[in-house]
């Protein structure tokens, strides 16, 4: 996106915001390379357009307050493209409308660029259908294993796990769970830590040049 094309419905309140406005970061992928924190929705709305979200669940919590009890809604939600980039996030809100509004906004602010590769030793086709290496992702009691998997096995896994690694990009893999899985929060939160865990095992570009060199 350049600055022409730039519509003006938004004004950007953060350093990362006004670069994207001036068509200085024009992809997902360079801002999150820019090391700044996404602050904005607005950002990941101009770089990923059409984002999938998808509630993954919803509950009514309670709180006691002086005034009496209070009740609101907790929702939580994936958003994806489809195509390497998700986020999770949570959020609460008296109406389950603004509890679902809440939590996209948030889950935008979370988004990742996840390494997908083929990482079965069974593939080799070389195309980005799973995870490109073993990873794991806790929340409260819950664990995920993320296992490259060959093309053509499908999702081996809970639904929950499921949908966000569907948002995610993510066409093959086997999982493996255990803790109180039950709990709907913690299984997506563990999946998407444990697609967090792949972008923080990245090789950097220049270490794999070093490697092709010695090779």
């Amino acid at each position: 996106m350049s600055a022409e094309d730039y519509d003006g419905g938004w004004t950007p309140q953060t350093r990362l915001g006004r670069r994207v406005r001036d068509g200085e970061v024009e992809s997902m992928g360079d801002a999150l390379r820019t090391g700044l924190p996404i602050k904005e929705p607005e950002i990941v709305d101009q770089l990923l357009p059409g984002l999938e979200d998808e509630v993954l669940d919803i509950n009514m919590v309670q709180r006691m307050t002086d005034s009496g009890r209070r009740v609101k809604f907790r929702c939580v939600v994936a958003v994806g493209n489809r195509d390497g980039y998700v986020g999770y996030a949570e959020g609460r809100d008296d109406q389950v409308g603004g509890a679902i509004e809440k939590a996209i906004g948030n889950a935008k602010l979370n988004i990742i660029d996840v390494s997908r590769g083929c990482g079965s030793w069974e593939c080799g086709c070389g195309r980005p259908h799973t995870v490109a290496l073993r990873t794991t992702g806790k929340a409260g009691s819950v664990e995920v294993e993320l296992i490259p998997a060959p093309r053509g096995l499908g999702l081996a896994g809970a639904d929950t796990v499921q949908h966000v690694l569907r948002l995610a990009g993510i066409e093959d893999i086997w999982t493996r769970s255990s803790g109180k899985t039950r709990t709907t929060v913690n299984l997506a939160k563990a999946t998407f830590n444990a697609l967090r865990n792949t972008t923080e095992a990245r090789v950097p570009e220049h270490a794999r040049e070093e490697r092709e060199v010695i090779e």
